[in-house]
């Protein structure tokens, strides 16, 4: 299967979303867009490395206002290329409920690959296979608490 030379690097759980759960838009500031405003066409989407408890918790509460339950911290994949969209258009107003701007990159055709490990980069990028060495492990607190964790927390 042949995928597209560019990337976008795309924090979890958005990356999921956009594969996953219908999301049609990738919500840009106008810095981070306004080099690629003319681009159109298939990128491959990025799972970032990056995922701090505040964003996980925040994207998954947008989510949940909309329908979509968000998969638990620890399931998201990161560090790698998980899917393929393309992006139609950019626009600064659109009437998709996961457009809040300032920019949106509207996208189109998502579809999930088979996970490939790769370094990420800001806007565009030329993306390569890495080792799976990159790969985050999950951080403390995306793991489920355990049984006698939470026992304990009781006690």
């Amino acid at each position: 299967m042949k995928l597209p030379e560019l990337a976008l690097s795309i924090r979890q759980p958005w990356a999921w979303s956009i594969i996953h759960a219908g999301k049609d838009i990738e919500n840009r500031s106008w810095q981070a867009v306004n080099h690629g405003l003319r681009r159109r066409g298939p990128v491959c989407i990025h799972a970032a490395k990056g995922m701090t408890r505040s964003e996980y918790e925040e994207a998954a509460d947008f989510m949940a206002s909309v329908g979509v339950e968000c998969p638990p911290p620890a399931a998201l994949l990161r560090g790698g290329i998980i899917g393929v969209a393309t992006v139609v258009d950019v626009v600064k107003e659109h009437s998709s409920r996961w457009f809040f701007g300032p920019r949106g990159l509207v996208l189109a055709d998502a579809r999930a690959v088979p996970f490939i490990p790769a370094v990420g980069a800001l806007g565009y990028f030329r993306w390569s296979p890495a080792d799976t060495s990159i790969v985050p492990a999950p951080a403390k607190w995306m793991l489920p608490v355990t049984r006698d964790q939470a026992q304990g927390a009781l006690l």
